[in-house]
């Protein structure tokens, strides 16, 4: 496609994306789901109780990952030949940022955690602080095992797109978020004014992309492991079979409104397909490119960066549930409302099979950012 062609195109799948849910909420229920347009997302019904099929499909697509994650050359993974040192590269000291970033990290989710009544109500604010002083620690870590190379130290203006593009990104996550009947949802949603909150939940939604971008360049410091997943099978979708591929991620963002419980999976997944296919059709690399040529590293890497992330996010939400009722707790605290398996909970909130999602939202992640850069037209190149 011609380039003006391409960005219409391009933009046009955005646009259907936001529309799409729309027009399915119209044709299945006459009208927009319950609790649309409150913000932050509160619970309007309870889902479905626990259902023995769901779990046993579920678990069994969940052992399948964890066994390609574990052992790829079950799967017909070769890997490259071996001879890079741990990091491929010499050490340096810390940068300047580490320490105070660490103390910020170490002060902040003390008073998440710590219920100081002295204090209060200076814990709403904590997490913003804390999870940014987090994301500068592990750039730090970053920094020394690569040699002086970091994301903030030698791409700070990509670092700062990351900053805008994570905000808005995370918008449309809480937009569809309405159409499968509130996955999520956040109940000290009283704690700030209607003002508060849009300004303080931005605020935090700044930190994703960040954050899942430090934990990846982290795990490219550690080459064996990307190493795993490469000489792999070369899946690509050539030509006319991209089409039906895209229009299959469509049709979720429909469909997930006519079964908003067996489909609540359609926020993570449809994304991917969309814009996976999408962007190929008019010849833009993204994170699912070296799939076609047998390299899954990145589209792997990204997705254990953003479930290591995942652990610590559920674990700082676990901390702010604690004396949950004595006061209102941070503002951003989340619980789940996930139908038919919502067992087997790690940190309280988030259940085991649930932790899965988080290795698709890191390839949804970088799929948003790879459709940012072409639409604004910025260097998206992260390794």
């Amino acid at each position: 496609m011609k380039k003006r062609k391409s960005y219409l195109f391009i933009l046009g799948l955005f646009v259907l994306i936001c529309l799409l849910p729309v027009g399915g909420a119209y044709l299945s229920r006459g009208g927009m789901p319950g609790g649309y347009g409150f913000f932050p997302a509160r619970l309007m019904e309870d889902p479905p109780g626990f259902s023995g099929s769901y779990f046993v499909a579920f678990s069994l697509f969940a052992l399948m990952i964890t066994l390609f994650l574990l052992f790829p050359r079950l799967f017909g993974f070769k890997g490259r030949a071996a001879g890079r040192g741990e990091s491929g590269m010499n050490r340096a000291s810390f940068p300047p940022w580490f320490y105070p970033s660490l103390a910020v990290t170490v002060v902040f989710w003390i008073l998440m955690w710590g219920r100081f009544k002295v204090l209060y109500p200076v814990e709403h604010y904590s997490f913003v602080p804390l999870a940014w002083g987090f994301i500068l620690v592990l750039d730090g870590i970053v920094y020394r095992r690569s040699g002086g190379r970091s994301l903030f130290a030698v791409k700070r203006n990509q670092f700062k797109l990351m900053i805008i593009v994570s905000a808005l990104s995370w918008f449309l996550f809480e937009y569809l978020n309405f159409f499968v009947l509130e996955n999520w949802y956040y109940p000290n949603y009283d704690v700030f004014t209607n003002f508060g909150n849009i300004l303080w939940f931005t605020l935090g939604y700044t930190t994703i992309l960040p954050v899942i971008f430090e934990w990846y360049t982290l795990l490219r410091t550690f080459p064996r492991l990307g190493d795993r997943y490469a000489g792999g099978p070369r899946l690509e979708a050539k030509g006319w079979i991209k089409i039906p591929v895209l229009i299959l991620g469509l049709s979720l963002f429909v469909l997930m409104n006519f079964f908003p419980y067996p489909l609540f999976w359609a926020v993570w997944v449809a994304l991917i397909p969309v814009f996976g296919a999408g962007l190929s059709l008019v010849g833009r690399r993204t994170v699912l490119s070296g799939i076609g040529e047998g390299d899954w590293s990145q589209t792997v890497l990204i997705a254990l960066a953003t479930l290591l992330n995942g652990f610590v996010w559920e674990l700082w939400n676990f901390g702010s549930e604690w004396f949950h009722g004595f006061y209102p707790t941070t503002p951003g605290f989340w619980m789940y409302s996930v139908p038919y398996v919502d067992v087997i909970h790690i940190f309280s909130e988030m259940p085991l099979l649930g932790y899965y999602g988080y290795l698709f939202f890191g390839v949804n992640c970088w799929i948003l950012w790879n459709l940012s850069a072409f639409l604004l037209n910025f260097d998206d190149t992260i390794d």
